[in-house]
């Protein structure tokens, strides 16, 4: 066993309804990798990545309660697995079967964690998980601002899509960890800051601030501020509810995933009304507040730029963003690991998938035709750079990564048997702690 830095990259596998519910927005299938995944699982050895943020498309492969068609993940997943390259499973992201319809359904939490623990038995050898992707973001663009799946805009529709999808991720923790005792989830969160542009502008700011934690709160255990208490509870959460998230919280096998974009500050007018304001703070000084927050290990698992008409814009992101990375670091805090997000161009995210239209963006590694990009030569440069640095350092968190290949070996059984033990010791805490 190998302590690694994760540089990864990952296959966009967004696939929200649109159009009230008519619409299938699938970007496996824009970006044309149901018909390529192979020649993208070689783009990803060819750049030196080991990890890969990738996982089934859920709306074809969950068929129902119990019922599953496998077929697809098990033509990728025992490819990764023969190259080595270690999955980081996105199980949900942003949309969900149509049987289910949307997140303003109650079922959808337990039914979920059935759903990830028979993904976990059918592939035990995977470890690394982010079983619902941008929860925050999720129930904002659904239930908040209309834009998804439900289409909702409002208070009481946020907080249930929020409390819904989050508690679907605690769930899904627990059942993963019951197949696989060592198991590491990775949040993919999107890390936001707001600004206020005037004086009239401080409180809803501030209230937009105190917001943006709620998601990574709940999953980790941690009380919100009494503001957000009362806001959860006038928006329809219980004190039941409320108190699952404080027992139930997995936050001793989870890294704090921080995505980054231009797009993540926002400037906030008198009337609360918002536009973007570009990077003002950046990557280092927002994954700071969220790091003091909860104090756990981060990774930056987003980030992506397009190509824009000198050639080199998305390159010189990429290079900020690393020094982002490294300051983050120098300054203390454990971070394992980078993404640039995705591996090839996307489809409609400039309408944030909200038009059907198949405008291609330009921000992968690759392009659609499958040719590097130059920001794409520039992360496999710096992979080759980096790669045997960090891990030399002691300020890294050494992260105990078991490869697939290694996925049957002895020791890794032992590991696995190591963390059971640990499991229940903190279930047992976790027990008797005060709510």
């Amino acid at each position: 066993m190998i302590p690694q830095f994760l540089f990864a990259t990952g296959i966009e596998n967004s696939n929200p309804t649109i159009q009230n519910g008519r619409v299938r927005v699938d970007e496996m299938a824009k970006c044309r990798h149901y018909e390529f995944w192979q020649k993208d699982f070689d783009l990803v050895e060819e750049l030196g990545i080991r990890f890969l943020r990738y996982g089934p498309p859920i709306h074809t492969t969950w068929l129902g309660p119990g019922r599953y068609d496998w077929t697809f993940a098990d033509l990728t997943f025992r490819d990764l697995g023969r190259r080595n390259i270690a999955p980081i499973v996105d199980l949900c992201h942003f949309g969900l079967p149509d049987w289910l319809g949307n997140f303003q359904n109650p079922d959808f939490p337990a039914l979920f964690g059935d759903y990830a623990r028979a993904f976990a038995e059918r592939f035990p050898w995977v470890q690394l998980y982010t079983p619902v992707n941008e929860m925050f973001i999720c129930a904002q663009f659904s239930a908040l601002y209309g834009w998804w799946n439900e289409q909702l805009s409002g208070d009481q529709a946020f907080v249930t899509a929020l409390k819904h999808i989050v508690k679907a991720n605690v769930l899904a923790m627990h059942a993963i960890g019951e197949v696989r005792p060592d198991a590491l989830f990775i949040q993919s969160e999107s890390s936001e800051y707001f600004h206020a542009e005037n004086p009239q502008a401080i409180k809803p700011a501030e209230l937009m601030n105190a917001r943006r934690f709620l998601s990574l709160d709940l999953n980790y255990g941690r009380r919100v501020d009494s503001e957000m208490y009362e806001y959860l509870l006038d928006n329809g959460m219980t004190r039941e509810e409320y108190h699952f998230f404080l027992r139930n919280h997995r936050r001793h096998q989870c890294i704090m995933g921080n995505d980054y974009y231009k797009t993540n500050e926002h400037r906030v007018r008198a009337d609360g009304s918002t536009t973007a304001s570009g990077e003002v703070f950046g990557y280092h000084v927002i994954t700071r507040q969220y790091h003091d927050r909860y104090h756990l290990p981060v990774m930056h698992t987003e980030t992506n730029l397009w190509q824009g008409p000198c050639g080199d814009e998305a390159v010189n992101w990429l290079w900020k963003e690393w020094a982002n990375v490294l300051r983050v670091r120098n300054d203390g805090v454990p971070i394992v690991g980078f993404t640039w997000y995705s591996l090839t161009d996307q489809v409609d995210w400039d309408s944030a998938l909200r038009e059907n239209r198949g405008t291609v963006n330009p921000l992968g590694l690759y392009d659609l035709d499958r040719k590097i990009r130059p920001v794409g030569a520039a992360y496999k440069q710096l992979i080759h750079d980096w790669r045997q640095v960090l891990p030399a350092q002691s300020v890294c968190l050494q992260v105990p990564i078991v490869m697939p290949h290694d996925a049957s070996q002895e020791w890794a059984q032992q590991k696995q048997d190591q963390a059971e033990a640990q499991q229940q010791d903190q279930t047992t805490v976790a027990a008797n702690a005060p709510s």
